[in-house]
């Protein structure tokens, strides 16, 4: 990298920028890679999960995460009237738990949580065996486009220790360090 008294300032950049419409933007989130997460709840509204990749901590003091669910969909209302959830970080292999709770099974699996090991939380929320989870009380929700903005306070941490599942331009990947960050490490 040259120093900064060096670099040129360029007017364009080599790609020319595209209009910000719905199929531009989407094509662009597509290259931002995500770990593949499956909140779930559980409460008097009833068990559901899902998967999301719209997950990130908010703050240490006090220790929060927030998640994003399509405003629409049936665990948004859960975890609404259930006050509770638990993001499980997936591990990676774990690509048949992420496209189950993804919808991709419904029609032959009527229980997402049918022969997965999970484990209560407190408040209820279940955290998936071999997953790193966040239990959480829902602290604040706040409504974006299509989508809920979900702040929860993080009330217990689970930490499997393993390398997450990870999620970019339509497909599942593994997160593989980088040589000179594992030598600098060493």
């Amino acid at each position: 990298m040259r120093p900064h008294s060096q670099a040129k300032d360029k007017t364009m950049h080599p790609n020319s920028p595209s209009p910000v419409d719905r199929t531009g933007f989407v094509s662009a989130m597509r290259q931002v890679a995500a770990s593949v997460t499956v909140v779930t709840t559980d409460g008097p509204m009833g068990r559901f999960g899902a998967t999301v990749s719209a997950f990130t901590s908010v703050s240490a003091d006090p220790p929060s995460v927030l998640v994003c669910l399509h405003g629409e969909s049936r665990i948004a209302r859960a975890v609404a009237a259930n006050g509770r959830f638990c993001v499980n970080v997936l591990p990676e292999g774990s690509t048949e738990i992420a496209d189950r709770f993804a919808g991709r099974h419904d029609g032959w699996v009527t229980d997402r949580f049918s022969g997965i090991d999970c484990y209560g939380t407190p408040g209820t929320a279940p955290l998936l065996e071999g997953a790193t989870g966040f239990a959480c009380d829902m602290a604040q929700s706040v409504p974006s486009g299509s989508h809920l903005i979900v702040i929860g306070t993080v009330t217990s941490v689970f930490d499997a220790g393993a390398a997450p599942l990870a999620w970019r331009d339509g497909g599942y990947h593994r997160v593989i360090p980088n040589d000179a960050t594992r030598c600098a490490a060493e």
